[in-house]
């Protein structure tokens, strides 16, 4: 899947691409990584996937972590931009932008029934008005959020381009 990144110091829009992700792909915390990746590739039935850039498919710009829950329902367990895209002084903007697209097109491809389209996750309490803002993710409660299929077809069409 092809996904628009901004490299931060240009303003430019680069070409990338999320992939499914290896076990020899999951960064390690000593990299400066906040998640353990290689102890959550061994979750089961868990669906990995990296966003790199076109031209440099061996740096990682971003990680996604998505589970099938009942076989319905899409839930992104975990989502990270890598270190050197961190805040405003990251390489690449859109890195989240694009992980979250991507985890709706996949509910649009794996989710069944009632669930079609929808992304469920929990969000660290510090990121919901962000979510909710910036992405148009719905609040439920406590720190429960979703994204609706208009949220995700909004989200696909900014930030993806579809193969």
């Amino acid at each position: 899947m092809k996904a628009y990144l901004k490299e931060t110091t240009t303003d430019k829009f680069l070409e990338g691409i999320i992939i499914s992700a290896v076990k020899n792909d999951m960064p390690l915390r000593k990299d400066g990584w906040q998640f353990n990746w290689k102890s959550l590739f061994k979750v089961d039935g868990a669906l990995f996937f990296k966003l790199c850039l076109v031209q440099t498919p061996e740096h990682i710009e971003g990680m996604l972590m998505l589970t099938l829950i009942n076989g319905e329902m899409m839930y992104m367990n975990n989502l990270e931009v890598a270190p050197h895209n961190y805040g405003s002084n990251g390489r690449f903007d859109r890195v989240a932008g694009c992980l979250l697209a991507f985890a709706c097109w996949k509910s649009f491809e794996l989710g069944r029934n009632n669930y079609l389209g929808f992304v469920a996750f929990d969000s660290k309490t510090n990121l919901i008005e962000l979510y909710e803002k910036k992405y148009g993710a719905t609040h439920a409660i406590g720190q429960k959020m979703f994204f609706d299929p208009v949220a995700g077809k909004n989200l696909m069409e900014a930030y993806l381009k579809v193969q």
